[in-house]
Formats: C-alpha cells, sequence, structure tokens
C-alpha cells in the first residue's frame, strides 16, 4: 500500500515539473512562421497602372510569369499571353488589385484603376448642349458632373448621356435662372447699278416768220412763260426756260432757237456694313445705320393750314429676336432691311422736294447652332423703263419727223446678299478683356502740363522767385 502511494506521488511530481519547464520554454522564445514573398515586394509599394473602361493594355514583366489574379474579373481582366506578358482589359470603371506570380513563387503587386475617358465625354456634353458650363471628373466607378445649366432639363439630360458611360452617375448640376445673350454678327452687301439714256428737243421762236411760240414734247425743260411786248426798238418777246438742258442755239437773225437734251449717265452704287448686334434670349433688338430725311406734312384744312416737318429713317436696319432651345440651338426671328433716297420718283410739296425711298425688305425665321451661318440671297432687281413722247402728226413726217420726239430709257440692277451669324454670348474674365484701339496721336499729358503739384506753369514760375527768397532767408538764419 505504502508503495502505490510512493509512486503516485513521484509520478503527479514529475508531471509538474515537465509542465513548468514546458511553458518557461513557451514564454521566453516563440517561434514565428515565415512566408517567403518576392524581393520586389518586400521593397517596393503596388505600382499605379491606369487604363480606359473598354480598351487594352500589356505589361511587360523582367521574369517568366506563372499566373495572374485580379480581385474583381468584372472591373478588369487579365490574361498571360506570353511568358513575360499580360494583357489587361479595361471592363467597367473602378478599381482593383493586380497580382503576379514568377516562375519562382514571387508576387508583384498593382493597384489598377479602370478609368472613363472624361475627355471625350466632356467634348460631347459641350457639342450637345452649347453654352452650358458641364465639367466632367471621375470618382471611383462613378462619373461626377458638376457645374451650373440654364435648366432642369438639360442637366437631367446630360445625367443621361453620362450614364450611357458609366454604370453610376453624380449629378451635381446646378440650375441657374438666367436668360443668355445672343450677339448677331450680320452683313449687308448690295450693289446697284444704272444706266440712263435721254434724247430729245425744244424749238421756240421768238418773232420767226412774225410769229412767237413753242414747240416742245414737254418731256425735258419745258419752255414757258412767252410773252410779247413792244419796245423803242420794235417788237419784242421773251421766254423762260426751267433747263438750258445738255445743248441750246439760237439765231438771234431768225429768231429761231432750240434746246437739246442727248444724255448718257451711268451709276454704280456700293454699300457694305456688318453691323453687330446683342440681345437676351426672347427680347427683340434692332440696329440701324443711316439717318433720317425731313418729310413734310400738310396739317389742318380750310385757310388754317400749316406744314410740319418729320423725319423717316433710311439705310441699313435689322430687327431680329433671338430664343436658345433646349438643345443648344437658337431660333431666330430676322427682318433686314436697305433703304435707299430715290430723287428720280420725288415729289415736290408746298415747295419741298420729298425724295421717295428704294426699299429692300426681307422677313424669315431659321434654327441654327451656335457660330453656323445663313445667307439671304437671290435678292436681284433688273428693271427697264422706257419713256417716249412726240407730237402727233409733225412727228411723222420723214427724217424731219425726230425733231418731234423725245425718248428715254432707263435700265437698273441691284443684287442684295445678307449674311446672318449668331453667337451665343459668354462673360469674359477681367484678364481677358479685349484691348483698346490705338489712337494715332498722344493725348494732352497733364503732369507736363499742370505740373507735379497741379499747378499751371504760369502760377509755378510765378512762385519760384518767393520760395528762392524763403529758402535764403532759412539759410541765413
Amino acid at each position: 500500500m505504502r508503495r502505490k502511494l510512493y509512486a503516485l506521488f513521484l509520478s503527479v511530481a514529475l508531471l509538474v515539473t515537465a509542465g513548468s519547464v514546458v511553458y518557461g520554454q513557451n514564454a521566453a522564445a516563440p517561434t514565428p512562421a515565415v512566408f517567403t514573398v518576392g524581393a520586389s515586394q518586400q521593397q517596393e509599394a503596388p505600382q499605379q497602372l491606369r487604363v480606359q473602361a473598354g480598351r487594352s493594355l500589356v505589361i511587360n514583366s523582367g521574369e517568366t510569369l506563372q499566373r495572374v489574379s485580379v480581385t474583381d474579373p468584372t472591373i478588369a481582366t487579365a490574361i498571360i499571353v506570353a511568358p513575360n506578358q499580360v494583357l489587361i482589359h479595361g471592363v467597367l470603371p473602378g478599381t482593383v488589385t493586380l497580382i503576379l506570380w514568377d516562375d519562382q513563387n514571387r508576387t508583384r503587386t498593382f493597384n489598377l484603376t479602370v478609368e472613363i475617358d472624361v475627355n471625350t465625354l466632356s467634348q460631347t456634353l459641350s457639342q450637345v448642349f452649347p453654352g452650358e458650363n458641364i465639367r466632367v471628373a471621375q470618382s471611383g466607378g462613378s462619373v461626377v458632373l458638376s457645374g451650373n445649366t440654364s435648366s432642369k432639363d438639360i442637366a437631367d439630360r446630360a445625367a443621361a448621356l453620362a450614364a450611357s458611360q458609366a454604370k453610376s452617375v453624380v449629378n451635381l448640376l446646378l440650375q441657374v435662372p438666367g436668360r443668355q445673350a445672343v450677339m448677331l454678327q450680320v452683313r449687308f452687301a448690295e450693289v446697284d447699278r444704272s444706266a440712263v439714256q435721254q434724247l430729245g428737243m425744244n424749238l421756240f421762236s421768238t418773232g420767226a416768220l412774225n410769229t412767237t411760240g413753242v414747240i416742245s414734247t414737254q418731256r425735258f425743260g419745258a419752255i414757258s412763260g412767252g410773252s410779247v411786248g413792244n419796245s423803242a426798238a420794235g417788237p419784242s418777246s421773251s421766254f423762260n426756260l426751267s433747263d438750258l438742258l445738255n445743248l441750246m442755239v439760237f439765231r438771234p437773225d431768225i429768231n429761231l432757237g432750240v434746246t437739246i437734251r442727248a444724255l448718257e449717265q451711268k451709276s454704280l452704287l456700293q454699300i457694305l456694313a456688318e453691323p453687330n448686334v446683342m440681345a437676351l434670349d426672347g427680347v427683340q433688338a434692332s440696329f440701324l445705320a443711316g439717318g433720317e430725311f425731313p418729310f413734310p406734312v400738310v396739317q389742318g384744312s380750310g385757310g388754317l393750314q400749316s406744314v410740319t416737318i418729320q423725319f423717316k429713317e433710311f439705310g441699313v436696319r435689322l430687327n431680329f429676336t433671338p430664343q436658345i432651345m433646349s438643345d443648344g440651338a437658337i431660333r431666330l426671328k430676322v427682318a433686314p432691311e436697305v433703304s435707299a433716297l430715290d430723287f428720280t420718283n420725288a415729289l415736290t410739296v408746298s415747295g419741298f422736294l420729298v425724295p421717295a425711298l428704294s426699299t429692300r425688305r426681307a422677313q424669315t425665321e431659321v434654327e441654327l447652332r451656335d457660330g453656323q451661318s445663313f445667307a439671304i440671297a437671290g435678292l436681284i432687281d433688273n428693271r427697264l423703263t422706257q419713256i417716249g413722247e412726240k407730237i402727233p402728226v409733225l412727228s411723222s413726217i420723214p427724217i424731219i419727223g425726230n425733231f418731234f420726239k423725245s425718248r428715254s430709257t432707263s435700265r437698273s440692277n441691284t443684287e442684295l446678299l445678307v449674311m446672318v451669324t449668331p453667337r451665343i454670348v459668354r462673360p469674359v474674365e477681367p484678364s481677358a478683356l479685349p484691348s483698346g484701339p490705338e489712337f494715332p496721336k498722344p493725348f494732352l499729358d497733364r503732369e507736363k502740363f499742370d505740373g507735379p503739384v497741379g499747378e499751371t506753369p504760369a502760377k509755378r514760375g510765378a512762385l519760384l522767385p518767393a520760395e528762392s527768397s524763403h529758402s535764403e532767408a532759412r539759410v541765413a538764419r
């Protein structure tokens, strides 16, 4: 019995001693697990790789590659196409980790970012929505739209267009309630040619064959006011000539005279105007390059009539109303007009010579993009006016009958071209303001004229002696 108790005690003591030794060894020096990695990964951080969605990239390696791995195949894929080359294809925008193993089981790690082609998307938005301030950026796998637009509809349409390039779109566009301005660049070009031929004559007698009279078609410079009287030298007669025409011949010995109109005239008129007019969206604007001429108007009735003067406009006029559509197009209502004074059809009212107006006018409505142009051409006016007058019976006499005829022929040709270019006006930064015109002569220099203290040269000259005497007194003291 004693032997059994002694053996049990000895066994417990050995177990306690063995446990103390094992616990002490574990607490003093634990042995870590060892994992071998490539030397490049121990020394370098993961490299950055970038590829655009829908495009591929080839990586060349100095070691022989064994396998490759991508954390998310839905964003990018990687395939070993050669022992030292890996083909990477971007699928969707995002960021993944790319790991390469060589034949010695060493690894290299890359942070692969699949990007969106924001430059192409930004250019597309600028073309579809011109004049809108839309900026494009990428954040992870999302497209971020920032800036401001003129309406909510344009912001929604821009987000829908960006959604075709990325699965997620962050729309930060702000709607700015304000109307844009449109500048209209217009060019008027007109050429007016005219040719006139006139032929006629007036015969008058101051006593030939004891006869006083006038033979005229009354077309050119009619002779009027004939009178017959007696003087100390004998009978006399007189006439009033309103126009001596081109040629006048008078024979006092036979008391016979003639006035002849034989005229050819050519005239050329060229007009070129390039007005620039700016107006807000939906507001009508007008432009006039020309002048005003006085037009008499008779007012009143009976013996209480009076003549007042009104002024009529003439020249190059432009009326237009712009309207910017939601897609960036510009709808224009344009009414260009070119008018000139026409003295050939003038009237005489109460002693005033009132010219007529020759007017060319067009009105149309078009829709254009920013910077596009349209032309209103084909405004051609060809006219031929021929007027013939003759005296019956006398004009039918052969050869001599031509002296009793008058003829006037007028030909005119007018061509008008109008070119219109609308542009959406954008604000200019203060640093980008255009320089002013260069003046050929310098203006008055105020510093040279007034002096450094703002005094005229005469006044400064008068003060110089007093200042010098005061300085001398100070020195004497």
